[in-house]
């Protein structure tokens, strides 16, 4: 198993931050269940085929947007190994493999879900958390505990909350208002936490999804340094837990983070990726990190929007 090798860049505020490879786009290629995996090899190609036009076109835009058409351009594939379990690393990924390559498409990148939550010792959701900066709501106290202890998160002012005193007065409900509404709200309130019968805290979907968009950004360090190197591996393991969060599958492979990324997902996806851009939205990035990254990018003639939530893009297919 093999790592890449890493850089050091000094910034303003004489802090090591890992400078870590980045291609231009980051194409995800699909996110597999259980249940996609019990149809085969055959249902497989069927997913591989529906997405194939969606990637050449987003292959052809990023090339228009870099100088000279010379677009570092990534595919990664996740699995999900955090609420289930099956199969075995090497038989999921030698089916994907048949199957991708069937309809013309490349994996360059394997990654596992679990990988989200921690990698590599780190504990990349606990890191996310710490990152956490709430949407403030105008005229409110702070009464309500903050994200970091309820696991909660929202995008502006819940619906007030009436108790048993309250509904015997002349209590009137509120709907929850959006902080950015544009004319009317569209409301969320995203879980990130819960914890099972054993009392171990489990992350929810969307959090470990928005961690991944940020894995893929190339913007999480630990101790300055950068948590995403992906191995490459002679053996597979049998056992879900030995394999690392990102595996090169192609050695030939553009950098598998990006200043962009770009996901074909079904349609199931969508409330979820709402609450990813509603989590994303209120992660604070260490500035060392955003400055070193907007120079590479300016540096390359690349234009690089400042709102994270903006470097990501989707299409939603039928099911």
């Amino acid at each position: 198993m093999t790592k890449p090798e890493v850089s050091f860049e000094e910034t303003a505020a004489r802090r090591s931050v890992e400078s870590v490879p980045l291609s231009h786009l980051s194409i995800e290629l699909g996110h597999l269940y259980i249940e996609e995996f019990a149809g085969g090899v055959e249902q497989l190609r069927r997913h591989f085929s529906r997405v194939a036009p969606w990637v050449a076109a987003a292959r052809q835009a990023a090339v228009g947007r870099v100088p000279k058409g010379r677009a570092r351009i990534s595919t990664c594939f996740l699995i999900d190994d955090y609420f289930t379990r099956f199969s075995t690393p090497g038989e999921v990924v030698r089916q994907l493999q048949e199957a991708a390559e069937g309809t013309g498409l490349v994996i360059d990148y394997f990654a596992r879900e679990s990988g989200c939550a921690e990698a590599d010792g780190i504990p990349l959701a606990q890191l996310v958390v710490d990152q956490l900066v709430s949407d403030p709501v105008p005229e409110t106290n702070g009464e309500r505990p903050p994200v970091t202890e309820t696991g909660w998160l929202c995008n502006g002012k819940r619906s007030p909350a009436s108790g048993p005193a309250q509904a015997m007065s002349d209590y009137v409900w509120q709907p929850p208002v959006q902080n950015a509404a544009n004319r009317h709200s569209i409301f969320m309130d995203v879980e990130l936490w819960d914890f099972d019968e054993n009392g171990q805290l489990v992350w929810s979907c969307p959090f470990l999804a928005g961690v991944w968009q940020l894995m893929r950004l190339g913007l999480l360090r630990h101790e300055g340094e950068g948590v995403t190197n992906p191995y490459q591996l002679e053996e597979w393991p049998d056992d879900w837990d030995e394999l690392p969060a990102v595996v090169k599958l192609n050695p030939r492979a553009a950098p598998f983070s990006a200043y962009r990324t770009f996901s074909v997902l079904g349609s199931r996806f969508l409330p979820i990726e709402h609450a990813v851009r509603t989590i994303l939205s209120q992660v604070s990035i260490g500035p060392a990190v955003l400055d070193q990254i907007h120079t590479r990018s300016r540096n390359e003639h690349v234009d690089l929007p400042k709102d994270l939530v903006e470097r990501i893009e989707y299409v939603f297919i039928s099911d």
